[in-house]
């Protein structure tokens, strides 16, 4: 029988430890509020009744004040705090409008702004919640026990028990548990909530596995290396909970607008409830009560959370399709870039050479040289040689039996094949024989790397390789270029093959044989002459040219410990084409954010002097300058996770 372990909690706490890795417990935001809500509803329909069709007034404004507790209690305390530390926030305006409203024999309308206050900060808080729900929904993947195989025995242990090294069983339809490596199994895995592809990825012996996936198919033990804390998906969830605190630049921007403009506010009102009393006789009620009205009208709730709930809801969608976006101030300067500058090996390139071209000479075959080719090479474990063996088994080609095998350091491979001695590597290891030269450098001004098959007599034919270029470079690039952005690469190859993948891709300009310190020095000249600049890299040698650029966007980050921490922005598979998406999701979100400004301004200017005209009541202040205002932000922002905006 399946045993059952728990050790103790790690920083996050979960339900063998009493509580929820990820999310939050409903209860905690939502339930009470509600009942706030329900109450209060309840009581203010009690108080108009009274006061509006039984005529009762004293009664009706012990019930208003009683929705004032009831609604007001938290509002009104926050804005004591507030005051004490000489802060005028929100809750003084709403605090001081609901007071005086009182004062001046309109109960009903006070207790209307706080109720409909606490119903816009309900809403605000709905926003925040769905949009850190969204992210936890989507990363609360991983099971919180394992099936490890412990002397024989399957045991059921907590994910905060299962060390690095041991073995985990996971059967078709599981999750897999934590990060590793398949040691036994094949199997379709689908990776679509950490990577963001959409087609299960088949997982063999030696290849990855990431904690969260779904065995979809077969029976697969996996080789745990990294420990619960420090998986893939416990990074994504941690740097999630980072962006929340890096704001963009517009962001804070209204945090500084709104520190200033809450004490100016007041001030206006005081003018407003005050100057046309004193200098022309005006009715003061009347007066006060316009102030009292502008006071909430100005209220900034929209205006304050139309950016962040805009950034939260462009990171949140960007999450789930497998780009982590560490911040807000991300998102807005990728709407900026003027140029992308990319690695070559690894990003433009999938970094695995491939075999290209395979030419025959002197009456063999192109079968016949690639088979000879691949027999010699299946005996190496050079990177060359994995490309060539790869290029016959596509071919369906079995290979020859090698005798008298031999590794010719630094020039290439040997062996007997039926009794004849075969040799394959560099130009050096065949001197004295003749081969074609101009075969040779036209390979190579292709940017291919060539090998020479041959025997003791002649030299029987050349392979050439090159690091493919990925499917989705071509498409990127061409977007990049019609959206006015400049295209560049940097590499450490060799002219030849530099110039060979530029071409290919139609880059704008390139540069190669560069040091990691020569990138650095690049990128800084790129940033002076283009101003915002992105550099997409592997996360490992081009760290510190990511670092320096405006934004540094890694490629693979799953499987890179450096890409996930030396960049602005990840992505999480091997998929160029995520540039693109990026893109469109900045200028959308910057696009909803402008909305939303606008929007929050236009409404609140226009209230205001409506208000200063006496054509605004409290309660439509509250209830369309602000909630319906702020309700009106919430919704437009939600709608970029899905695509859609105003």
């Amino acid at each position: 029988m399946p045993g059952n372990d728990c050790s103790s909690p790690a920083e996050s706490t979960c339900s063998c430890c009493g509580g929820d890795v990820f999310e939050e417990k409903e209860e905690s935001w939502k339930q009470r509020p509600l009942l706030i809500i329900s109450v209060s509803t309840i009581l203010f329909t009690v108080g108009v009744y009274l006061e509006n069709f039984l005529k009762l007034s004293f009664p009706a404004e012990i019930i208003f004040l009683s929705v004032v507790v009831v609604s007001g209690y938290g509002i009104v305390k926050g804005a004591l705090e507030g005051l004490l530390k000489f802060k005028f926030n929100m809750n003084l305006l709403i605090t001081i409008a609901a007071v005086g409203a009182f004062l001046i024999g309109h109960g009903e309308e006070g207790a209307a702004v706080f109720f409909l206050f606490y119903v816009a900060e309900f809403l605000e808080d709905y926003a925040s919640q769905r949009a850190r729900k969204s992210i936890a929904s989507l990363l609360k993947l991983a099971p919180q026990t394992a099936h490890v195989l412990k002397e024989g025995r399957e045991l059921e242990v907590h994910v905060h028990s299962v060390k690095v090294g041991e073995q985990v069983v996971v059967r078709p339809g599981d999750k897999i548990p934590l990060d590793g490596v398949v040691v036994k199994g094949v199997s379709a895995v689908d990776q679509a909530t950490i990577t963001g592809e959409s087609i299960p990825v088949t997982k063999k012996v030696d290849d990855d596995v990431f904690a969260g996936t779904i065995n979809t198919e077969g029976y697969l033990e996996v080789r745990v290396t990294r420990k619960d804390t420090e998986t893939i998906l416990a990074r994504i969830i941690e740097l999630v909970k980072e962006s929340k605190n890096r704001k963009s630049k517009t962001e804070k921007f209204i945090d500084r607008f709104a520190t200033y403009y809450t004490p100016t506010v007041i001030l206006l009102a005081v003018v407003v409830a005050t100057v046309p009393p004193l200098f022309w006789g005006m009715s003061f009620d009347e007066w006060f009560y316009r102030a009292l009205v502008l006071l909430v009208v100005s209220c900034p709730c929209a205006l304050a959370i139309s950016t962040p709930v805009s950034m939260v809801s462009g990171i949140t969608s960007a999450t789930r399709n497998g780009v982590l976006i560490k911040g807000g101030e991300y998102v807005e300067e990728m709407g900026k870039v003027q140029a992308v500058v990319f690695d070559k090996t690894g990003t433009l390139t999938e970094g695995q050479l491939e075999v290209t071209t395979v030419l025959d000479l002197n009456g063999y075959s192109t079968g016949e040289v690639l088979k000879i080719a691949a027999s010699l090479e299946s005996h190496s474990k050079h990177p060359l040689a994995r490309a060539i063996t790869q290029k016959a088994h596509k071919a369906d080609l079995d290979l020859y039996a090698v005798h008298d095998f031999k590794s010719l350091t630094g020039n290439g491979l040997e062996g007997i094949i039926n009794n004849k001695k075969f040799y394959i590597g560099k130009k050096s290891l065949f001197k004295g024989l003749d081969f074609p030269r101009e075969m040779l450098e036209e390979l190579e001004n292709e940017g291919k790397t060539t090998v020479l098959v041959g025997n003791e007599k002649e030299i029987i034919g050349i392979l050439g390789l090159m690091d493919r270029v990925r499917d989705s470079s071509r498409n990127t690039v061409q977007y990049l270029k019609d959206n006015g952005i400049k295209t560049v690469m940097l590499t450490g190859d060799h002219e030849k093959t530099a110039l060979a993948v530029a071409s290919q891709l139609g880059l704008d300009e390139f540069h190669h044989d560069l040091l990691p310190e020569d990138k650095v020095k690049k990128i800084e000249e790129m940033v002076s002459r283009y101003g915002h600049v992105a550099m997409v890299g592997d996360g490992v040698n081009d760290a510190p040219a990511l670092a320096l650029a405006n934004i540094g966007i890694a490629m693979g980050a799953a499987g890179s410990d450096v890409a996930m921490e030396s960049a602005d922005i990840a992505l999480l598979h091997d998929d160029l084409s995520k540039l693109e998406y990026l893109v469109k999701l900045s200028r959308r979100t910057m696009r909803v954010v402008r909305q939303n400004v606008a929007l929050s301004v236009l409404v609140k200017s226009s209230f205001a002097l409506f208000a200063v005209l006496g054509f605004v009541t409290l309660w439509m202040a509250v209830g369309i300058g602000d909630m319906g205002l702020s309700l009106a932000v919430i919704l437009n922002a939600l709608r970029i996770g899905s695509g859609k905006s105003l």
